[in-house]
């Protein structure tokens, strides 16, 4: 990988991991149209960027961390689904991630859905982060889970679990982006953990990499979250559900057309 492949998938992980839209089916479509091959640094390289685009949701929402105990123990509590389920599924879901062919039917699937979910959750009674109590919590994390599978989307699954817990379309989301820091911060502490674990280790030339990608990530989704908040509270999401259907249709088609596409 070059800091030009880099900074594209950096500019794709920014762009998309707070979108429904599945940052995986992106980074597939992305780094199959460069040719990156796939190898240990690689796979490392798309987990930790995911710090840099958590650091945004810090900064954007600085205050809000800083506000109550009462804040991190909703987020903990909303955490510990995805982390139970990472841990007892984790064989599966490796399985799954060497399956571009689920991400292209998660992709089409989930974008159906979101084509309807503007109708089916339209009479939200949660307007403020600070009137979510624990349950609601709790089932918004087991929404979480099944981001799990490629191609859901972590933000559209959660985003979608608030919303039908009558979290109205904007605390849906922002609690989606306050739940992706442990959630991230947890993936890439795993996968940096595997990596060395494997015996593998980081050159200086790598290390420039991971600090670009991570810079860039952070950029974009900063200016990716503030425009996403703005539109989804005047637009709803039927725009994202046929983007979805398109992408899933693209990858299931270069599939069926014999083309080679890796998870990387």
């Amino acid at each position: 990988m070059n800091s030009f492949e880099a900074i594209v998938l950096a500019i794709v992980e920014g762009l998309t991991e707070f979108l429904p839209v599945s940052s995986t089916g992106h980074m597939i479509i992305a780094s199959s149209f460069m040719g990156i091959a796939s190898d240990p640094f690689v796979k490392l390289f798309t987990i930790a960027i995911q710090l840099g685009a958590i650091m945004s949701v810090v900064v954007l929402y600085f205050k809000r961390f800083f506000k109550s105990i009462n804040f991190y123990i909703k987020l903990l509590v909303a955490f510990i689904p995805a982390a139970i389920f990472g841990l007892l599924l984790s064989k599966k879901i490796d399985e799954l991630l060497e399956s571009p062919m689920a991400v292209g039917i998660s992709l089409l699937v989930g974008g159906i859905i979101l084509l309807f979910v503007d109708k089916w959750y339209n009479k939200p009674t949660i307007n403020e982060e600070e009137e979510v109590n624990y349950l609601t919590a709790l089932k918004i994390g087991f929404f979480q889970c099944i981001a799990m599978i490629p191609g859901v989307s972590r933000s559209g699954a959660t985003i979608v679990g608030g919303m039908s817990q009558k979290l109205s379309r904007k605390v849906a989301a922002e609690f989606s982006f306050f739940l992706a820091v442990p959630t991230m911060f947890a993936a890439t502490a795993k996968k940096l953990y595997d990596f060395y674990k494997e015996g593998n280790t980081i050159t200086h030339d790598q290390t420039n990499l991971l600090i670009i990608g991570n810079v860039v990530a952070f950029v974009v989704a900063l200016l990716a979250i503030k425009s996403f908040i703005g539109y989804l509270n005047k637009n709803g999401f039927k725009v994202f559900g046929w983007y979805r259907i398109a992408a899933g249709l693209i990858i299931i088609i270069l599939l069926l057309s014999g083309h080679n596409l890796q998870i990387i």
